[in-house]
């Protein structure tokens, strides 16, 4: 057995009897772990230590490198000239010897959607920081675990489901598309940076970035992309990466630019009509880019993870099935670029892709209990923020808010920061703790309602804090005359859902190939596949929550809430024939049960009706 774990070339001496041979047998195999990095002398020289420098010179005649070594079979043994069958078998036991210890060097994850996940040693390294780790303790769904039972899944498996999907997809590529020249360092980068694109995400992940950095901290435009870069600098600094990135191949600082474009984008902002922006890679290798984070439609390997994911910790149905993407995946050249495309037949099922995305928004992400809980976490937040301090570089001491401006003390930010606060004896921190309590106790706020405009509005700060006031004084005639209800107890929550693009169609932006010409790439239109696919691809809901919770002041706030709706021409809520039956026939648009669906019913018209607490109201006269 001893002999078994001997590195290869290794000799006994008696001074070896008390000497560890741990470090001399890392340095062999990390050497022939990269063996795709091999140049003909590292390959001879790997001949000569299996005994097999008789074939040194047909190797040297034809180039035989280490990318050469992993395609390398019984055919294309004897076309170099090694024609006895028997020293060709013996050749290729020697190889198969070396792919596997290259194998034993992976390690294996069993992950609940993806199997058994085998992943390189860097990976392993990185995984293996403080600054990963502190995945495990940031929730994927962030407050709608607090809805769903079973959305405990956090940052950490998703980051490595999509490091493992980033390495399949490009794996796919190589294989299928030689011509490509996708290197080992091309593959490694991109499965680093699937690995580490979220390292930057906060406490309760978007909730952090998308509500309360923008509130607590108005004046800066701050993504959780911004920080993974600055985590994954410090994650590479904090624990001397560079000299193992090195061992594995890579080339700094050119492979760590690369990782975080990949990530983020161009690192320069700054337009450059026409140019390449990006420093990491060339030009020809602008497919690269679109495997992580996908610009330019939106497909890629993060949302193929954290579809299946939620989906099975949510207990959804997932109607897209990455594993048929991979198998038709190629990269074709359009305008000068090259970039992936997939097969024609496809273009359905991508867009079933999308509707799985708006239906998880619906039905998980915006589900109006969770956006309630995260918005009263928010509120403790912002309650608790100049009293949480948090130590940084230097001893520095930071807030909740301003611990993104320093990596050492952003790592120290998790979930945890909740139960900090609702655990915390503090007077300082006892309006946030009362929130969180509440949370807790499921008292919570309630949702009056959800509506829309005709048309998407700019939504800001100053528009939602007038809808606030307005709310308060939009009271219908016979509202009770002693309640009085203030604009702050209503908190009004805007909701943009899309394909992915905003208004426009993702599709647009993808490029197809048919299997009579797989290497021209062509777009399919909507009207091309189906007339029932959806007119618009983005709409805006408008939800109105509300802070008390007693009887009164709550069937007040609704009916006040209907009356707002109709005096600000939205959409009849859906319920509001039922929590305000005297007011929506009030309402001449609102009285067609069929509008805009078939353009039958009778018509109607306003007139002023001047009842309404001296406001003014509206009367419907039908005809």
């Amino acid at each position: 057995m001893e002999n078994r774990k001997r590195p290869f070339g290794a000799v006994s001496t008696p001074d070896d009897s008390f000497k560890t041979p741990e470090k001399r047998v890392s340095v062999v195999r990390l050497q022939d772990y990269d063996y795709m990095q091999w140049g003909v002398d590292e390959t001879c020289r790997y001949l000569r230590r299996e005994g097999l420098e008789e074939w040194e010179d047909a190797f040297k005649a034809q180039k035989v490198t280490g990318v050469s070594l992993r395609l390398l079979n019984d055919e294309d043994l004897e076309k170099i000239g090694i024609k006895c069958l028997g020293d060709r078998q013996k050749i290729l036991h020697s190889l198969r010897k070396l792919r596997q210890k290259v194998a034993e060097l992976n390690k294996v994850f069993n992950d609940p959607i993806h199997g058994h996940v085998e992943l390189h040693p860097l990976l392993i390294k990185i995984i293996d920081t403080p600054q990963f780790q502190r995945l495990r303790n940031l929730k994927q769904l962030g407050g709608a675990y607090f809805v769903f039972p079973g959305a405990s899944h956090n940052r950490f498996e998703h980051s490595i489901g999509v490091g493992h999907l980033a390495g399949r997809l490009v794996q796919a590529l190589n294989e299928r598309q030689p011509e490509l020249l996708i290197s080992c360092r091309d593959i490694l980068c991109v499965q680093i940076a699937g690995l580490c694109h979220d390292l930057g995400h906060g406490p309760f992940s978007h909730l952090f970035d998308g509500k309360f950095i923008p509130r607590a901290r108005p004046g800066i435009n701050w993504k959780h992309e911004t920080a993974s870069l600055a985590m994954f600098d410090y994650l590479v600094e904090d624990n001397n990466l560079r000299p193992v990135m090195e061992q594995h191949g890579l080339v700094l600082p050119e492979d760590l630019d690369f990782i975080k474009e990949q990530i983020a984008g161009p690192l320069d902002n700054k337009p450059a009509q026409g140019k390449w922006r990006y420093k990491g890679r060339p030009e020809d290798k602008s497919f690269l880019y679109e495997i992580v984070a996908n610009k330019r439609n939106g497909i890629d390997v993060d949302k193929w993870d954290y579809f299946a994911r939620d989906c099975y910790h949510l207990g959804i149905q997932n109607n897209f099935d990455h594993r048929r993407f991979l198998k038709f995946a190629r990269v074709c050249d359009v305008d000068g670029q090259k970039h992936i495309c997939t097969r024609d037949k496809e273009v359905g099922n991508l867009y079933d892709m999308f509707h799985t995305r708006n239906c998880l928004h619906r039905r998980a992400y915006q589900h109006k209990v969770g956006n309630i809980i995260e918005m009263m976490i928010t509120e403790a937040f912002l309650k608790a923020d100049k009293h949480i301090q948090v130590e940084g570089s230097k001893g520095k001491m930071f807030t909740l808010s301003t611990a993104i401006d320093d990596m050492v003390a952003y790592t120290k930010l998790t979930d945890h920061v909740f139960e900090q606060i609702l655990n915390s004896s503090s007077s300082e921190l006892a309006e946030a703790r009362q929130i969180l309590h509440n949370i807790v106790c499921r008292r919570l706020y309630k949702c009056l309602g959800q509506t829309q405009a005709d048309k998407p509005i700019i939504v800001s700060q100053d528009k939602i804090h007038s809808w606030e006031a307005d709310l308060a004084t939009s009271i219908p005639e016979n509202n009770p005359p002693d309640i009085c209800l203030q604009p702050e107890d209503f908190v009004v929550n805007v909701i943009n859902l899309d394909y992915g693009m905003k208004e426009k169609n993702p599709i647009n932006n993808v490029q197809f190939y048919c299997k009579d010409d797989p290497d021209k790439a062509i777009r399919i239109r909507k009207n091309q596949v189906s007339k029932l696919l959806p007119e618009k691809f983005a709409e805006q809901l408008i939800r109105v929550h509300f802070k008390k919770t007693d009887e009164r002041s709550l069937e007040a706030a609704k009916k006040q809430f209907v009356q707002w709706c109709m005096d600000n021409n939205f959409s009849k809520p859906q319920n509001g024939d039922i929590i305000a039956p005297e007011l929506t026939p009030l309402k001449a648009s609102w009285a067609n049960n069929n509008e805009g669906e078939d353009g039958e019913g009778c018509s109607s018209r306003e007139v002023p009706n001047p009842s309404r607490n001296g406001q003014k109201g509206r009367k419907t006269l039908t005809y």
